[in-house]
């Protein structure tokens, strides 16, 4: 029997350690289980939909997650209150801290996710490539160490070749990176990035990559028992970004073939293996111009874009992490997946992209959701609700699901045209825009998406054309003789504007 296999435990109550929509979808099927939940709660989010739809539900602290939401000794606490067996961490905050995960050990609970091992592991760039490289797993070329001497990482890039990437080995999120087009700028870059690093991470190790200038990202959804079974539910693409973070996620690729496909899964399966890997993960990859992929990193946690996984394979990825914590077997294997259909994620977050993606707080005045045929929403708020400053403007996570591409693209659009938010700037008008722009559609496109094709503008002239389209309905309407597009009595019904436009 394998290292890390153990006997069935039927987890009853489980507490989700997190807020806002994963909250929600973690307890939602938590209920089809069958299982109690215990909601815990900041002094923020007192009236949240997490903390009402729970059986139960814990204070925590005040507003500031460091008070709060990733104080591991009070969602401990929290369990032993209310007789939860198991901790949920959802993604973010405590999801990926392997010393959360061993306190939860220590207190004789059960982590809904790998061991601490594992994540300590796969938490840090170099130790991860150190471990998938016993699998011969293909990695871009640079360094396999941190390194700390100026000169000598300065001669290590000439020989990788510019431009190289500087990365922070504890990095993420865009944190700790920077990208060197000649040695002349490299001593200010590395300095740069290791002080960075330093102060978001208290970690200042960097390493060197060759950077990749037309660069896709693309990962795979793994699953792994406590019997030594490990699948891998096929990739997302997670190209079109901003500040280095995913906006808009879809399942399958439409660059990668058949045989792509399964080399990537079989890669991401020899990853996960390497650390005795149970419960979701997810192995992420850089694909290059010529289709040829390398190992970037693995995310030990349920990722935000899982949704579109479960579209196109029919898995629920929350009950299987939960069988699986509990000591089950998977109850199917790599050759009982297939893939269906198609799903794109647009990340609705609370951000003005006219405005350099600034977050935007305030009130839903306005809060209605599309729905109708493979459109799905996931979310935590509702009409009246604030976007609390402290935690990620993220509102909700619109997915829809077509027989095909060209569908999803289609029923994307449809339900951001119905989804009505007014009161603050979402992320909406970009997702549309990205939608009807021919790089995406063709599928011809990569991580540099919104720097290539996106301007505030762009959105003024969608905007204008569509004002000037619900001025000639409003016009037909009210039987006016004359519409033009200045008049304070005509202006635009654009679903994501109606608190600037509106008649």
């Amino acid at each position: 029997m394998p290292e890390n296999s153990k006997a069935i435990t039927p987890i009853s109550k489980l507490l989700i350690a997190n807020r806002g929509e994963i909250a929600l979808r973690i307890m939602r099927s938590a209920k089809e289980m069958g299982i109690k939940t215990v909601a815990v709660f900041s002094e923020a989010d007192r009236n949240a939909l997490h903390v009402r739809y729970a059986d139960e539900a814990i204070f925590i602290g005040p507003a500031p997650s460091n008070q709060s939401y990733l104080v591991g000794e009070k969602i401990i606490e929290a369990c032993k209150l209310t007789g939860a067996e198991a901790i949920h961490p959802g993604y973010g905050f405590l999801s990926e801290n392997a010393g959360f995960a061993q306190l939860v050990a220590d207190a004789g609970l059960i982590l809904v996710g790998p061991s601490p091992q594992a994540m300590e592991t796969m938490g840090n760039k170099l130790s991860a490539k150190a471990a998938a490289l016993k699998y011969n797993i293909p990695m871009v070329p640079g360094t396999e160490e941190a390194i700390q001497d100026v000169n000598e990482a300065k001669q290590r890039a000439i020989e990788v070749g510019f431009p190289i990437l500087i990365k922070a080995a504890a990095g993420g999120g865009g944190k700790g990176m920077r990208i060197v087009e000649k040695a002349d700028d490299f001593e200010e870059q590395m300095q740069l990035a290791v002080s960075e690093a330093t102060s978001a991470f208290g970690d200042g190790a960097v390493f060197i990559e060759r950077y990749v200038t037309s660069p896709r990202h693309i990962e795979i959804q793994v699953l792994g028992d406590t019997h030594g079974n490990i699948v891998h539910l096929f990739e997302r693409e997670c190209s079109v970004q901003r500040r280095h973070q995913k906006v808009i996620e879809e399942a399958p690729s439409s660059v990668l073939t058949e045989e792509i496909r399964q080399q990537m899964g079989k890669c991401a399966v020899d990853v996960a293996r390497s650390v005795n890997y149970t419960g979701a993960g997810t192995v992420e990859f850089i694909l290059d111009e010529n289709l040829d992929f390398f190992f970037l990193e693995m995310n030990t946690r349920l990722q935000v874009e899982h949704p579109v996984s479960e579209l196109i394979t029919g898995i629920d990825l929350v009950k299987e992490q939960i069988k699986i914590a509990s000591g089950e077997k998977l109850s199917f294997s790599q050759e009982d997946l297939k893939i269906s259909g198609h799903a794109i994620e647009l990340r609705v977050y609370a951000e003005d992209p006219a405005n350099n993606f600034l977050p935007d707080i305030g009130t839903l005045q306005t809060y209605n959701t599309p729905k109708g045929n493979g459109v799905r929403v996931d979310d935590g708020f509702e009409q009246g609700m604030e976007i609390p400053i402290y935690y990620d403007p993220m509102i909700a996570k619109l997915i829809t699901y077509g027989k095909d591409r060209e569908e999803a693209i289609e029923r994307m659009i449809r339900a951001i045209e119905e989804y009505d938010i007014t009161g603050i700037e979402t992320t909406l008008a970009f997702g549309k825009f990205v939608m009807q722009h021919e790089a995406f559609k063709s599928g011809n496109f990569d991580t540099h998406f919104v720097g290539k094709y996106f301007k505030p503008e762009s959105l003024k002239v969608q905007d204008e054309t569509e004002a000037l389209i619900a001025a000639v309905i409003a016009a037909k309407l009210f039987q006016k003789k004359e519409v033009k597009l200045g008049d304070n009595t005509v202006k635009s019904t654009s679903d994501w504007r109606k608190n600037r436009l509106k008649y």
